[in-house]
């Protein structure tokens, strides 16, 4: 099974989330849009995304990129 996630390539934190790589590059590509929806939704957003926006915003302004291991 492959899984994917985020790493901060400045201090070396890895997540990983529970959806493939497709869905983490979505999310760093499009964390601006998932922030609106995320204010703006009274459900809120899937746990996997959440946890990923987390990482983002904790790592802002450092390199992150997106990962997969097997």
């Amino acid at each position: 099974m492959v899984r994917a996630g985020f790493l901060c390539e400045d201090c070396g934190e890895v997540m990983w989330l529970s959806q493939g790589l497709m869905h983490v590059r979505w999310l760093q590509d499009r964390e601006h849009v998932a922030r609106e929806v995320a204010d703006h939704s009274a459900s809120g957003l899937d746990t996997w995304m959440m946890e990923g926006l987390g990482f983002l915003a904790e790592h802002r302004g450092h390199g992150v990129s997106t990962m997969t291991e097997k």
